[in-house]
């Protein structure tokens, strides 16, 4: 088995995760729900509207201020969703699996044990070498 065969049955060992399924029935759940995606539906053309009269060549203020007041408050919504609450949570979970796979791979590419070499617990080292990236 080469390397890439090797690569997809991680992929496949990923997919059994239990923060996997989590997150691929929270994602389900999201998207069967019809009031949170026409939500998300009026997040999205409120951001543009609000870029558009950002960007306009003279602004309206006061359109302005009502479309961000509009865009929090629907954002608000969204967010508070107890489907959207659970789905970040499975999001950040699956996520960080993720994120500690390539870490040890990283570290493997660097030279270190495969067998040995651990995931910083938490929090910035301040080595960018050993860093999966900034959140």
């Amino acid at each position: 088995m080469d390397i890439m065969e090797m690569t997809r049955e991680l992929g496949k060992a990923l997919q059994q995760d239990d923060r996997y399924t989590a997150y691929m029935l929270a994602k389900k759940a999201n998207d069967d729900d019809k009031e949170l995606q026409e939500d998300i539906a009026r997040f999205e053309d409120l951001r543009v509207n609000l870029g558009t009269a950002m960007s306009a060549e003279d602004p309206d203020s006061d359109k302005i201020k009502e479309l961000d007041t509009e865009l929090k408050s629907v954002y608000k919504k969204i967010m508070d969703n107890p489907r959207m609450m659970v789905f970040s949570g499975a999001q950040q979970a699956l996520e960080k699996l993720v994120s500690n796979m390539q870490q040890i791979i990283s570290m493997c590419a660097n030279g270190e044990d495969p067998d040995t070499c651990q995931i910083p617990e938490a929090g910035c080292s301040g080595s960018c070498a050993s860093c999966a990236g900034c959140h």
